[in-house]
């Protein structure tokens, strides 16, 4: 019976987490789509570990994301409607996105859905992964 009782514990403080962090994501994907960076990068850690999703691998700490960014909107304009929220046995968070990525003219280049993960310690956004990414572009760099 105590057994039982821990285990419900357990779900009762997953699902709460699990609540807590799908309306934090919820918040910084409408911050995305208004282009409302600041407010997203004041949610990551300072040395966030962030996929590049343009070329590929990752941008490090706060100021390359901002970097990355303002790259990325200069070219594109992406936006992003979250469809489902789960955690994995890692306790991330995963997020199936409906993205669709259209050019400075709004002609529509990409639209697909993809599953974006993300590891939140502390209250804060530590690393940001694509599953399966393949990036828009290469660099041939």
């Amino acid at each position: 019976m105590i057994l039982a009782r821990i285990k419900t514990i357990a779900l009762i403080l997953k699902v709460n987490k699990m609540n807590q962090n799908q309306k934090f994501l919820q918040n910084l994907y409408e911050a995305f789509n208004n282009r409302e960076i600041e407010r997203i990068i004041l949610s990551m850690h300072p040395n966030v570990k962030w996929a590049n999703g343009m070329e590929g691998g990752f941008v490090y700490g706060r100021n390359q994301v901002r970097d990355y960014w303002r790259k990325q909107f200069e070219m594109i304009q992406p936006q992003l409607k979250p469809l489902n929220f789960d955690i994995d046995e890692n306790d991330r968070n995963l997020v199936t996105v409906h993205q669709i990525i259209r050019d400075l003219d709004g002609n529509l280049l990409i639209e697909k859905t993809v599953q974006q993960i993300f590891t939140i310690e502390n209250g804060l956004i530590s690393i940001f992964e694509i599953k399966d990414a393949e990036p828009f572009f290469k660099n041939d760099n």
